[in-house]
């Protein structure tokens, strides 16, 4: 049984929705953590890469933020799925390097 088109566009939009909210509101979440950490390095007198690491992790969830908010703005619907799967693939990658971040965090407090 397939999804009529209504229904499908109406996922479609549903899922650009949620990257959209979500990769904003990661923006915000990288650079806080970038701040407690340059405080945290100022303080200890050493530095960590993950600072590094979460500036380019809150680039590409820009980017995913932005390829969503495009693909609901289109009206062609072959470029809507095209920009809507390099969004959720782009939040899918930058989600990963927060976790990948979150554990280097995790160490290094460990370490210390």
């Amino acid at each position: 049984m397939t999804e009529s088109k209504p229904s499908s566009r109406l996922l479609d939009y549903d899922l650009c929705v949620h990257i959209f909210t979500a990769s904003a509101g990661m923006v915000g979440v990288c650079l806080t953590v970038i701040g407690i950490i340059r405080v945290v390095i100022s303080l200890r007198k050493a530095d960590l890469f993950v600072d590094d690491l979460l500036a380019g992790d809150a680039i590409l969830y820009l980017i995913a933020c932005l390829l969503s908010y495009w693909a609901l703005r289109t009206r062609n619907l072959k470029r809507n799925h095209r920009v809507e799967r390099v969004a959720d693939v782009m939040f899918l990658v930058a989600l990963t390097l927060t976790a990948i971040s979150a554990g280097m965090i995790a160490w290094a407090i460990s370490v210390r």
